[in-house]
C-alpha cells in the first residue's frame, strides 16, 4: 500500500454559475497517516458560558467525595451521562465580584474578574469570552454570541453607585463596553439566519441588505475627499464599522445550512418559560454546528428574575425564594430550581454529544464553563462559588474528577485555565489571577 501526503484544502468550496458552496470536514482533507488534530481540518474549539444568578444550595451542590471517584449531587446529577468529561471545582471565589451592591455587578464581573469603578458608567474589566473570540471568533459570522431568557440590567439590579452596565449581561468587548444579551427568540432566530419566516425570504431579503451595504459604502468614500482631517479620521472609524459588517454578510452567505434541520421562526417570546429556555439552547446548539459562532455566552435567567416556576410545582418568584433565611421548605424549592436549571443544560449537552464533528462530537470539541458568581442567595457571598467545567476540549480537557482547591483560590485561575486549553494566547494579567488550575489539564 501506498500512503501519500498530498490532501484536499480544507478551504475547498464547489463553484458554478456564480455559487460558492463550502464542504463539510472530509477525510480527503485529512493527510494520510496524520492525526487529524495535527492538521488544518482539525475541529475549531467551541467554547461557552453559563451562568445562573442567586448562586446555589452548595450542600446540593458540592458532592461528597473529591478526585475521581465521587457520587454527583443532586442539583448536578442530571450531568450523570457526562461525567467523564465533568469537573467541578470547589474552593473558588471571587474577591472583585465582592460589593454590597451584589446584584448589580456580580454577572458583569463573573468572566472578568474585575472590579468595576465607581461610576454610573460602564468601566469593569474584558470577558474571558471576548478574550477568546479576538482570537478563535473571527472566521465566523458572529464572532460570539451573547444569549439570555429575561430582559435584564434593569429594576432592582440597577445600583445607584455602580448603575445598571453588569446586572444585565455576563460580556465585555472592552471596559467599557458591555454586550447586551438577546432574550427574544425570534431576533435570535433571524441574527442567526437571516430576516423572513421561509428561506426564500431570508435569501431576497440578505441579497437587498448586501446592495444597500454597498451603496453605503460607496457613498462613505465619496464623502471622504470633501473632508478635514478630523472627519476623515471619524469616517475611517465608521468605514471599518461597515467592512466588519460587510465581512459578516459575506460569511453568512457562504455558510451553507441545507443540511440543518432548522425549527420554525419563533413567533416571540414565549408564555411559557420552559419553551424560551429550551429555544435558547437549542439555537445555541445550531449556531456551533453551522459554525455560526465559536463563542456563546448565556445568562439562564436575570438577575434579581421573578420568574415563577409552576411547570416544576415551585409557583412562588426565583428572587424571593432565593432568600430563604434557612427556611427548609425555601430551600427545597430552591434546589428544585437549580435541579430543573441544570436539566435543562444537560439536554443541551444531548445535542452536542449527538452532533458529529471531525473525529468526534461538538461535545467533544467543546469548553463549557457552567456556574454562577455567587454562592449563598441568602447571603449574597462569593465563596464558594459553583463552578463546573464540561466538554473534551477537543482532547485537552481532563474529566471525570472533583477538585477541591484552599479557601478562595481566585475564580481567574479557572478562566486563565480555559483560555490555555483552547489555545489562546494568553493575556499578561487576568483579574486576580495567580496561576493555572494543572489539574484540568490533559
Amino acid at each position: 500500500m501506498f500512503i501519500t501526503r498530498k490532501y484536499l484544502s480544507r478551504r475547498t468550496v464547489l463553484r458554478g454559475l456564480g455559487a460558492a458552496i463550502a464542504l463539510p470536514l472530509l477525510d480527503a482533507m485529512i493527510p494520510a497517516a496524520t492525526a487529524l488534530a495535527n492538521t488544518a481540518a482539525s475541529p475549531p474549539v467551541r467554547m461557552g458560558f453559563f451562568y445562573f444568578p442567586h448562586g446555589a444550595i452548595m450542600s446540593a451542590w458540592t458532592p461528597t467525595a473529591t478526585g475521581t471517584d465521587f457520587e454527583l449531587s443532586r442539583i448536578l446529577k442530571p450531568l450523570a451521562a457526562y461525567q467523564k468529561q465533568l469537573t467541578i471545582v470547589s474552593g473558588l471565589g471571587n474577591k472583585p465580584g465582592e460589593s454590597a451592591a451584589v446584584h448589580a455587578i456580580v454577572p458583569g464581573t463573573w468572566l472578568s474578574c474585575v472590579h468595576p469603578r465607581e461610576t454610573q458608567d460602564p468601566y469593569g474589566g474584558v470577558t474571558i469570552d471576548q478574550i477568546a473570540a479576538q482570537h478563535i471568533g473571527q472566521d465566523t459570522p458572529l464572532p460570539s454570541l451573547e444569549v439570555a431568557t429575561e430582559s435584564g440590567g434593569g429594576g432592582g439590579a440597577c445600583d445607584r453607585v455602580y448603575g445598571c452596565s453588569y446586572s444585565g449581561t455576563i460580556a465585555f468587548r472592552t471596559p467599557t463596553t458591555p454586550l447586551p444579551m438577546e432574550y427574544n427568540p425570534r431576533n435570535l432566530f433571524q441574527r442567526l439566519f437571516g430576516r423572513g419566516d421561509t428561506a426564500e425570504e431570508r435569501k431576497a431579503l440578505g441579497a437587498q441588505y448586501d446592495s444597500i451595504l454597498d451603496m453605503v459604502t460607496a457613498d462613505a468614500k465619496d464623502l471622504q475627499r470633501q473632508l478635514g482631517s478630523s472627519d476623515r479620521a471619524m469616517l475611517d472609524d465608521y468605514l471599518e464599522t461597515v467592512r466588519e459588517i460587510e465581512r459578516r454578510v459575506q460569511k453568512m452567505e457562504k455558510q451553507d445550512l441545507s443540511a440543518l434541520k432548522l425549527p420554525q421562526v419563533p413567533i416571540g417570546i414565549p408564555e411559557r418559560f420552559d419553551e424560551q429556555l429550551s429555544l435558547m439552547f437549542d439555537m445555541t446548539a445550531l449556531a456551533y454546528q453551522a459554525n455560526l459562532t465559536r463563542i456563546s455566552t448565556m445568562m439562564i435567567a436575570a438577575e434579581v428574575s421573578n420568574m415563577t416556576y409552576n411547570f416544576i410545582g415551585v409557583p412562588d418568584a426565583f428572587h424571593p425564594v432565593s432568600h430563604h433565611q434557612g427556611d427548609a421548605t425555601k430551600i427545597e424549592k430552591l434546589i428544585k430550581i437549580q435541579t430543573y436549571h441544570t436539566q435543562k443544560f444537560a439536554k443541551f449537552l444531548d445535542k452536542l454529544a449527538a452532533t458529529p464533528d471531525g473525529d468526534g462530537s461538538l461535545l467533544d470539541h467543546s469548553i463549557l464553563l457552567y456556574g454562577s458568581n455567587m454562592s449563598n442567595s441568602n447571603a449574597h457571598d462569593q465563596f464558594p462559588l459553583p463552578t463546573a467545567v464540561v466538554g473534551g476540549g477537543n482532547g485537552r480537557l481532563k474529566g471525570g474528577q472533583h477538585l477541591r482547591y484552599p479557601d478562595h483560590t481566585p475564580l481567574a485561575n479557572l478562566h486563565l485555565t480555559l483560555l490555555d486549553r483552547a489555545k489562546v494566547p494568553l493575556p499578561e494579567k487576568l483579574g486576580d489571577s495567580t496561576g493555572q488550575i494543572v489539574e484540568i489539564k490533559v
